[in-house]
């Protein structure tokens, strides 16, 4: 019985590190980006996906047209993808540049984008650079600048830091408010810390224009994960700038959130599925810390599957021990309780480094119901053989 308790602990523990290496690669805080006294040198495409997105578009676009940044070097396009609304017309009505996508399958946001970077890079205009923005999103003024700069530095693809605008619009979009905190600290700074790769996040991320136009947007139902893989076979990897900010908002409610999830989850396993040998040739090749997190991503399992199998099998293990005798090592025992104590602790850390506010803490106390939920419905997905489509998330410009 000790063994194979031994044995479990040693499978949770394992895939806990890797997220505990990240959690400790991100103390370490990030330095601020030098854009004093420069001249941006850089001309971007900034790119915009939008299906019926009325309500919040010509805020958007108003918002990015104030950028501190030379206007002469960038344009802002919004790729009006089958809209049945004034989506174009107030787009245009805010100064952008309306790309109206009316012909073809509807293949959601990957494919307007593809279909919009054909047109694009095809223009008398050189772009150096591209940046995806959602509909809803809204900018800090030096964004532009202080992606410019790390441009300039050589970087290939930078993340922005997306923040979650509406965390008073309902329990589930503080809970994820505060999840956001945790994951841009911990998965995006703690892998750019220790030369990773950050997260490819589909919002407030440049990538250079010859990276687009070799490697495409990806496909799919996750095809920023998809091309964050591809990204990682050629060797590049995603920088994260938490000073360029972005803010969008997040699902109203648990049903709109199921939706975007589960084509999230399954959109992940058909990725790894298909690139999974890929990966793994490339990394008997060249062995890189890049591939090396690739792998460990796509294999290992979530935070949130882990801090519930870890607190199941302890309370397992304690249930038997006080109902019949003691069976377990009591050494094997404080391992479990230590494993279970740092895994609930994983996001306070997190909160913590990013000196959130108390609101955060007590949102996160929903992380529970959120944990079980996230496992239901990896489970789901594993089991689930139908297809599944694309579907928008509503917004109403709550920021």
């Amino acid at each position: 019985m000790n063994l194979v308790s031994l044995l479990l602990f040693v499978a949770v523990f394992v895939p806990s590190a890797y997220w505990f290496t990240l959690a400790l690669a991100s103390v370490r805080p990030p330095g601020k980006p030098e854009v004093a006294g420069r001249e941006p040198q850089n001309k971007f495409a900034v790119v915009i996906p939008a299906h019926d997105e009325e309500h919040v578009i010509e805020s958007t676009v108003s918002k990015l047209l104030e950028q501190n940044y030379p206007r002469r070097l960038y344009n802002v396009f919004v790729v009006a993808d089958f809209c049945t609304d004034l989506t174009a017309q107030r787009a245009r009505k805010a100064g952008a540049l309306v790309l109206e996508r009316k012909d073809g399958a509807r293949t959601g946001k990957g494919g307007a984008l593809s279909w919009a970077f054909e047109k694009i890079f095809t223009m008398a205009d050189n772009y150096d650079a591209a940046i995806i923005f959602d509909a809803d999103t809204r900018v800090e003024a030096n964004f532009l600048k202080i992606i410019e700069a790390r441009l300039a530095q050589g970087e290939c693809a930078i993340q922005g830091q997306h923040i979650i605008s509406n965390p008073g619009s309902g329990w589930f979009p503080a809970l994820t408010w505060a999840m956001f905190m945790v994951d841009n600290r911990f998965q995006n700074l703690g892998r750019s810390n220790l030369g990773w790769s950050a997260k490819h996040m589909g919002d407030s991320i440049c990538f250079r224009s010859d990276v687009l136009k070799k490697l495409g947007w990806g496909q799919g139902l996750t095809e920023d994960y998809q091309l964050r893989q591809r990204l990682l076979l050629e060797g590049i990897r995603i920088v994260y700038e938490p000073y360029a900010i972005g803010y969008g908002e997040a699902a109203l409610t648990w049903k709109q959130a199921q939706t975007q999830r589960f084509r999230w989850l399954r959109g992940v396993q058909d990725a790894n599925r298909q690139l999974e040998s890929e990966l793994y040739s490339a990394w008997l090749r060249r062995r890189t810390g890049l591939l090396v997190d690739g792998l460990l991503q796509a294999f290992t399992p979530s935070y949130s599957t882990l801090a519930l199998v870890s607190m199941i099998l302890l309370i397992f293990q304690i249930a038997i021990n006080v109902l019949l005798q003691p069976v377990f090592s009591p050494l094997l025992l404080i391992f479990w309780g230590l494993l279970v104590s740092l895994l609930i602790l994983y996001p306070l850390l997190g909160l913590a480094l990013e000196r959130a506010p108390i609101r955060a803490y007590v949102a996160i106390m929903l992380g529970f119901v959120f944990i079980f939920w996230r496992t239901w419905l990896a489970l789901k997905v594993r089991f689930h053989n139908k297809p599944i489509a694309w579907v928008r998330t509503d917004h109403r410009g709550t920021q």
